[in-house]
């Protein structure tokens, strides 16, 4: 029947059962239900239609626990040993006046003015068990290190670092005991208080060659001579120096001390550190520094 030719009950009943045929595919429900006494074909299929399960009513939603305070976490220090617990490293008998404690772990040693006290210090470091590096200071040789008592199984010559001066050393001090540090390496304020720091963390000694700001000690060698020659012959005996200690905390009062190298067979008389192994005789000493 054309719907211009409906009345306006017709027109709504029909509207009425295409809303409950569309309800009945979808399977959607409206609340709007058609008037009595105008029963549609849509609306008998929609009540003979199961009715849809409700859905369960969602759970009461119950307040947050409130968050404990987290646990305190212990600060653990990355060095496997405190540098107090570690024994000072041994020196020369010669040198115990200006060097009392040894060379104390941690602490920042500058040797100025003679490569061969230098090298007498690494031996006697070594003699005791330490392992050392020399980086940045290419006069020192295989040669002279073992002629003046290193052991060059624990020694690491590191002559010229380039760019990454402060990368090899910051490596050598994580894993070394004394690294002596040369001219030829360039470093500057800010590297070298990291350097200083980072030894002190790791029980490292750090002993550099040239002017190092805030170094705990200070060996300067202010006069040095040689006996044993005469006018084109003779050979050389001895190295006498006159070393001067300056520094902070104990080294801070200046002390003078002379100090002879030994260059013949006989070695001097050596204190040991408490704590630390009896080092090896020194062997003779050449011309180094």
């Amino acid at each position: 029947m054309p719907t211009s030719t409906m009345s306006r009950e017709d027109r709504a009943a029909r509207a009425r059962a295409v809303l409950a045929h569309a309800e009945l595919r979808t399977g959607a429900r409206s609340v709007l239900r058609p008037a009595e006494g105008h029963p549609v074909a849509g609306e008998r299929a929609l009540a003979a239609a199961p009715a849809p399960v409700p859905a369960p009513a969602p759970a009461p939603v119950s307040a947050p626990a409130p968050l404990a305070a987290p646990a305190a976490v212990p600060v653990v220090r990355g060095t496997a040993l405190i540098t107090s617990e570690r024994p000072a490293l041994p020196v020369p008998h010669q040198l115990a006046e200006v060097l009392p404690d040894g060379l104390r772990r941690g602490g920042t040693t500058a040797v100025l003015g003679s490569t061969s006290l230098v090298l007498t210090l690494l031996a006697h470091a070594c003699a005791g068990g330490a392992w050392a590096a020399v980086v940045g200071q290419p006069t020192v040789g295989l040669l002279a290190a073992s002629q003046a008592g290193v052991a060059l199984d624990r020694l690491a010559l590191v002559p010229r670092p380039g760019a990454d001066a402060a990368l090899v050393l910051a490596a050598l001090v994580d894993g070394l005991d004394v690294v002596v540090v040369g001219p030829d390496v360039a470093l500057g304020e800010a590297d070298r208080r990291r350097l200083s720091a980072r030894a002190r963390e790791r029980g490292a000694v750090l002993m550099p060659t040239v002017a190092w700001p805030g170094a705990s000690a200070v060996l300067t060698v202010e006069q040095a001579r040689w006996t044993g020659v005469g006018t084109g012959d003779g050979r050389l005996r001895t190295h006498s120096l006159r070393v001067a200690r300056t520094g902070r905390g104990s080294a801070a009062v200046p002390h003078v001390v002379e100090v002879t190298l030994p260059l013949g067979s006989s070695a001097p008389e050596q204190v040991p550190v408490e704590g630390s192994a009896e080092p090896a005789v020194e062997p003779a000493l050449r011309l180094v520094g």
